[in-house]
């Protein structure tokens, strides 16, 4: 474990509060890049978050960035920003293998939608961040920045552990079932799960239905900046209105209700996690906020038992959407292919069609039972995983916090409020379907609330 006496501890670096510097002059995109390559020297061989880099592309954007600043004319508010891009999105300029040896060295030659958004506000594209096989189970080698014996989590993992590190200042995730939140939880920086279908998800290849796009940030701040600027530039995905909101951070709101969601995995939570949730609601409730829990709270209780089945249903609807291409995979190279990924092969034959269906409508009543819940709170909080990260690097560790936002489709906020065994554990701020910016505006309220402004 890294601890305050090792030589290097992990230093996200925000952007937005250095932009007053370089308006001031007193800064600029490019000094702020070299310090990100500095840490990418010192943290790359320790935790391996990027499959490729193109640090040459990215002291030339700076460059421009810089001189944009220099005469007072920004692109926008994330111009010069350095960024990842996780390795299932394309990016025309490097390689995207989606962690799969199908497609070692393929190249696009486009970038997609949300790329592309980022280039034209003038953030600087420094690599690709590792993701799992497919943005699915199988883990590819990155290691958590505060203890490199410990998953990063996944699939996001290398977008979390580069931010984490101060490599970059925001990289982009996606996530279906846990991946941005799990691996923003253990290490230690701010996740923004957007609601389904806010971020366009042209050309990154996790096409699922409860997929979305979103950021890993060293701030609240970074993160939402860097999720608007892009739907303010390609929208949303097709048929959906994209993310609602100001184009700036929405300022920090104080909740008058909060619900507090237990879900199925109270039960295995660490006793360290169970406790740092209880204090850090205590600590809300000392300010004025109601807190509603289950136990009096009857339409709370419902959406608690319909949740039950979040993880086991999504995984059901997960491996019936992903039949193709997995067939023609196997069918390529099925050696090529993790065994879990295989797996999901004969779990969606066994499914079939009508199976799908159901799943489908399951899913509908569910959401429906949480919308309700709109009226009565202004948020829901709960752990972002059971526990700290888990020692090894076999798995990305368990979903079971994250699986009920992606079911839902709704936004959900980690912020790097609790602590469990000495390590990172997220607290989630989950929010209702199209209310992103006031799910935000209440994370931002309880991350001032809790002590720490500066997330």
């Amino acid at each position: 474990m890294l601890t305050p006496g090792n030589s290097k501890i992990p230093q996200a670096k925000p952007y937005l509060a250095a932009t007053a510097l370089f308006r001031a002059g007193d800064d600029t995109p490019r000094a702020f890049l070299e310090r990100c390559l500095e840490a990418l020297a010192a943290w790359e061989p320790v935790i391996g978050a990027f499959v490729c880099t193109n640090v040459d592309g990215a002291r030339t954007a700076a460059d421009a960035s810089s001189a944009r600043w220099r005469a007072g004319k920004p692109l926008s508010a994330i111009d010069g920003m350095p960024v990842g891009v996780k390795d299932i999105i394309e990016t025309a300029d490097m390689p995207t293998q989606m962690g799969s040896p199908l497609f070692d060295g393929w190249q696009s030659g486009r970038d997609a939608a949300s790329v592309a958004a980022l280039r034209e506000a003038g953030a600087v594209v420094l690599g690709k961040t590792v993701t799992t096989e497919f943005a699915a189970t199988e883990p590819r080698g990155t290691r958590n920045p505060h203890d490199p014996a410990r998953t990063p989590g996944g699939s996001s993992s290398g977008s979390a552990a580069a931010v984490a590190a101060g490599q970059v200042s925001a990289a982009l995730g996606t996530q279906v079932v846990g991946s941005i939140i799990r691996p923003a939880s253990y290490c230690g920086c701010v996740g923004f799960k957007p609601s389904v279908g806010a971020i366009n998800r042209g050309g990154s290849h996790d096409w699922l239905s409860q997929s979305c796009t979103g950021v890993l940030g060293a701030t609240l701040a970074d993160a939402w900046q860097v999720a608007s600027e892009i739907a303010a530039r390609v929208g949303g995905d097709p048929g959906y209105p994209g993310l609602a909101g100001p184009l700036a951070p929405p300022p920090a709101a104080r909740p008058v209700r909060l619900a507090v969601l237990e879900t199925v995995g109270w039960p295995i939570a660490s006793a360290d996690a169970k406790t740092a949730l209880a204090d850090a609601v205590d600590r809300l409730a000392g300010q004025g906020v109601t807190i509603l829990r289950r136990s009096a709270h009857p339409r709370l209780a419902a959406v608690e038992e319909g949740l039950v089945a979040a993880e086991p249903l999504s995984r059901d609807i997960n491996a019936f959407e992903s039949l193709w291409p997995l067939k023609s995979y196997r069918d390529r190279d099925a050696q090529k292919l993790s065994r879990a990924l295989l797996a999901r092969i004969p779990q969606a034959d066994a499914l079939g069609a009508e199976g799908y269906r159901r799943a489908l409508a399951e899913r509908a009543r569910i959401r429906a039972l949480f919308a309700a819940l709109a009226g009565d709170c202004d948020a829901c909080v709960t752990l972002s995983a059971p526990s700290a990260a888990p020692l090894g690097l076999q798995s990305t560790g368990n979903p079971v916090f994250t699986a009920i936002t992606s079911l839902l489709g709704v936004p959900a906020v980690s912020l790097p409020l609790l602590v469990d065994q000495g390590l990172p554990l997220g607290l989630q701020v989950i929010g209702f379907a199209g209310g992103d910016a006031a799910a935000v505006a209440v994370a931002a309220w309880i991350m001032d609330a809790l002590g720490d402004a500066d997330a």
